[in-house]
């Protein structure tokens, strides 16, 4: 079997990522596990499944966002609580027990409960609509916060003192009190009446007594747990570790002797950080990168000579034929991400793209972020504006924000400049997509493109044009490597100004998007358990990966 060990924390820490549903979403839920998880879930000819760490009361609910529901688990949190439901059900917050004579007030975005004309509890929900927190309240301060499992029961709950958080009690499925994190040092405490916690696997059920009812950290309870369970598990299983720096140093200890696959990532976790990872690379059977750039970097740190044969990039992204609409569009919509960018290349590059919009009346700058911040527009706006005022060209050519004009008739807003520049902010894959539908080509001269965006745009079919060299564009076929900025206006007329190149270019990237298939994946990770031999089980199961 293989055992997908993810990185799916909250800010480093041993807990889920769930959010309440008003909440906008800062980041993107889409990692290197859930691409390895929908792949074997799509092959159904090859035994994993998932190793959760972490506290993960609404799991069963990240699992369907991602299209994978039914995939295999085990839970850490599940063996010390002795949970044993495995199916979400529908939790209503009606059915919980209150206080006689309380009284729900519906808001736009929680619930509260009233007693006695004062607010006693406020209650959150998830973006499925499933109770996840309640607040209760005392005398008008937090007394307690209590977390609520997608399964149907109370499954964590926070006490609070006046200072602030003073400890975490995880729960069994009966509401007892399992396990106690002090927020102060962080030492952990078992209850003494239920000592034991619950291992299940491959149908086998095992009782064990916790060795301690002290511990200086939850980290040493987890990791007596997972040593626990992997002694059930069989010499020959494999294990798949995404990188992060809150499991590596538990994990490293743990999978001693084991058969181990690393998995890099994007930015999640740079080795060059993070000294004390070279243990850990120095006992991975093979090490699983999501580009080339990334397999270089880590030859270069590991100086390994065997490195080329157990180093391997697998895209975390599958390309797919996608017929975008920006051929049907009467505008040509320029696609130019700026997270990371420095301030002087920004200005550079929209002086750059002002000197073209001059010959180019049909083409729009898009302005692409995957920054969350409610602000962001408006911020990249305003640089926008200033840039094209000391550059002489048309302030009024970024969009105005929505209280740019305030005037009481359109006189200010029908004699300004038609705005020639907007902000496109994508935070999850599926904003992406539906972005990149629209554009023409994508622009990205950052020194580390991001892959999800490069692979969107070859599904497309879009001319890339590039600063540095990737695998996902070929110069002058599907894209331009472009050295010199003010070479710019020249490579993009190229493309908008002739339909012949950029009909050469899309049929160019979706020739070669075919190597970033999802049958072109699934080969690949062929040859990453082909790396281990006939030491696992797995060589009679190589036929369902083809």
């Amino acid at each position: 079997m293989l055992h997908l060990i993810p990185a799916w924390y909250q800010q480093n820490n041993w807990c889920e990522n769930e959010q309440k549903w008003y909440v906008r979403r800062v980041h993107t839920e889409f990692d290197d596990t859930v691409k390895h998880v929908q792949l074997f879930q799509r092959s159904k000819g090859y035994p994993y499944q998932i190793l959760l760490l972490g506290f993960s009361p609404n799991f069963r609910h990240f699992l369907h966002r991602q299209g994978v529901y039914r995939a295999p688990y085990w839970s850490c949190f599940d063996a010390i609580q002795e949970i044993r439901r495995r199916k979400a059900v529908v939790l209503s917050f009606h059915n919980m027990k209150w206080p006689p004579g309380i009284e729900f007030v519906y808001t736009m975005f929680a619930v509260t409960a009233m007693l006695a004309g004062e607010k006693y509890a406020q209650i959150e929900f998830g973006e499925d609509g499933n109770p996840i927190q309640i607040d209760i309240f005392r005398e008008g301060r937090l007394y307690r916060r209590n977390f609520y499992d997608d399964r149907g029961f109370i499954s964590g709950t926070v006490v609070y003192g006046s200072a602030g958080p003073l400890y975490q009690d995880y729960l069994m499925e009966n509401g007892v009190w399992k396990m106690r994190c002090f927020q102060g040092d962080g030492h952990v405490e078992i209850n003494p009446e239920w000592r034991e916690y619950l291992l299940l696997y491959e149908g086998r059920e095992c009782k064990m007594r916790f060795t301690k009812l002290s511990y200086d950290s939850l980290e040493q309870v987890i990791g007596e747990v997972l040593q626990a369970y992997l002694r059930m598990t069989k010499t020959q299983d494999l294990f798949c570790v995404a990188m992060h720096e809150r499991h590596t140093e538990l994990l490293g200890d743990a999978l001693k002797g084991r058969h181990v696959i690393l998995s890099f990532f994007e930015q999640r976790y740079l080795c060059r950080e993070h000294p004390e990872t070279s243990a850990l690379l120095g006992m991975a059977g093979c090490i699983v990168t999501a580009s080339r750039e990334n397999s270089k970097q880590i030859r270069e740190l590991t100086g390994d000579g065997d490195a080329p044969k157990r180093i391997t990039d697998i895209s975390p992204y599958d390309s797919r034929v996608d017929f975008g609409v920006s051929r049907q569009l009467e505008v040509q919509k320029i696609l130019v991400p700026v997270d990371g960018m420095p301030d002087e290349v920004f200005d550079r590059l929209v002086e750059t793209l002002g000197r073209y919009l001059t010959v180019n009346g049909k083409a729009m700058v898009h302005l692409f972020t995957r920054v969350a911040d409610y602000d962001r527009k408006g911020r990249l706006l305003e640089q926008v504006r200033r840039c094209l005022r000391s550059t002489g060209y048309e302030e009024d050519w970024a969009a105005e924000t929505e209280d740019r004009f305030v005037a009481e008739n359109d006189l200010e807003r029908e004699q300004a400049a038609p705005a020639r520049f907007f902000v496109e902010q994508c935070v999850d894959e599926l904003s992406v997509s539906k972005c990149m539908r629209e554009q023409r080509i994508l622009v990205d001269l950052r020194d580390v493109p991001e892959l999800f965006v490069q692979i969107t745009a070859l599904s497309v079919g879009i001319p890339q044009i590039v600063h540095r060299k990737t695998q996902f564009v070929e110069h002058k076929r599907n894209g331009f490597l472009l050295r010199r900025l003010d070479r710019l206006p020249a490579v993009l007329e190229y493309y908008l100004g002739s339909m012949k190149n950029w009909n050469d270019a899309m049929v160019s990237a979706y020739e070669l998007g075919k190597e970033f298939t999802t049958e072109v994946l699934l080969e690949k990770w062929r040859g990453v358990i082909d790396f281990f031999g006939e030491d696992t089980d797995f060589a009679a199961r190589r036929s369902g990966l083809e």
